[in-house]
């Protein structure tokens, strides 16, 4: 299943792809993709629903992030050994953890904000695992259990902020809109092997990124069990895994996002993001 919220900022309602790429609404059989929606029984419910019977969303609504009260959202840094070398670092022994604040989540087409005093902001393609079950100390052998589904996520960074300015990087990708994610929540049956996605990133339709998860450092079973030792995984967490070679701090010479810049991005069998930047003005 293709899983996805619609609607306006904060009034999202939950709704579901039908084969023919219509969204059919959700929000008679579920009140949001979120919560215990997103566990097993909870996705085999939505499954026995056969979607030509549910209302049709006319129209062109915009599309919301694909999981809604999200508890966490966590990240992996030099997760992909070609881009750990053009940022000039080391593959870590053990995956690099932070975080990126929740507020920084947005939907898949709703713009890339430049934040105040930025110079450097950049981007960054990531398959992004959604949790479906709670995981505390899971092995790997059955760490995908515990997963409901992937998505693409566009891991927006400031580079200044993130490596200049001292202490955490989370500082540095958290700004508002720093977090689209979407259009789909893809279930985990339809994405046998998260080790053999093809993913790319173009900026003004220029391809900077185009890899592919099988090159990740860690995988997305090692991942969930690996982050289960040091903090419970609840449905709904979201981890961005890390990005192939081609961000823009590792041209020569950097290239970073200006104001009129449209990114388009995109994972197999996940869907595509496209985001116009603007700079930041004083909005709330």
């Amino acid at each position: 299943m293709k899983l996805l919220r619609y609607g306006p900022p904060g009034q999202e309602k939950p709704g579901v792809l039908d084969r023919d790429g219509a969204i059919r609404d959700l929000s008679g059989i579920v009140p949001d993709i979120a919560g215990d929606v997103l566990s097993s029984a909870g996705l085999e419910r939505l499954r026995g629903v056969d979607p030509s019977t549910l209302p049709r969303v006319e129209g062109d609504p915009r599309i919301g992030p694909c999981v809604g009260q999200v508890g966490k959202f966590i990240c992996i840094g030099l997760n992909y050994s070609d881009h750990a070398a053009e940022s000039g670092m080391a593959v870590p022994p053990e995956p690099i953890i932070f975080m990126k604040a929740t507020s920084a989540i947005c939907g898949p087409n709703d713009g890339i904000e430049i934040p105040r005093a930025s110079e450097k902001t950049d981007w960054e393609v990531e398959l992004g695992i959604v949790i479906g079950k709670s995981a505390k100390y899971v092995d790997e052998a059955q760490a995908l259990e515990h997963v409901a589904g992937y998505c693409v996520v566009n891991d927006v960074s400031e580079r200044s902020f993130q490596i200049e300015r001292s202490g955490q990087w989370t500082k540095g990708k958290s700004a508002d809109t720093f977090g689209p994610i979407g259009p789909w929540l893809v279930t985990r049956d339809e994405i046998p092997d998260p080790q053999s996605l093809h993913m790319w990133l173009e900026v003004d339709g220029k391809r900077y990124q185009n890899g592919s998860t099988e090159t990740m450092v860690y995988g997305a079973a090692f991942l969930v069990s690996y982050l289960s030792q040091f903090m419970s995984l609840q449905p709904g967490d979201v981890i961005a895994t890390g990005t192939p070679p081609g961000v823009g701090m590792g041209m020569k010479p950097p290239v970073y996002l200006r104001p009129g810049n449209r990114v388009r991005l995109g994972i197999e069998g996940l869907g595509q993001q496209e985001q116009l930047v603007r700079d930041w003005k004083g909005q709330d």
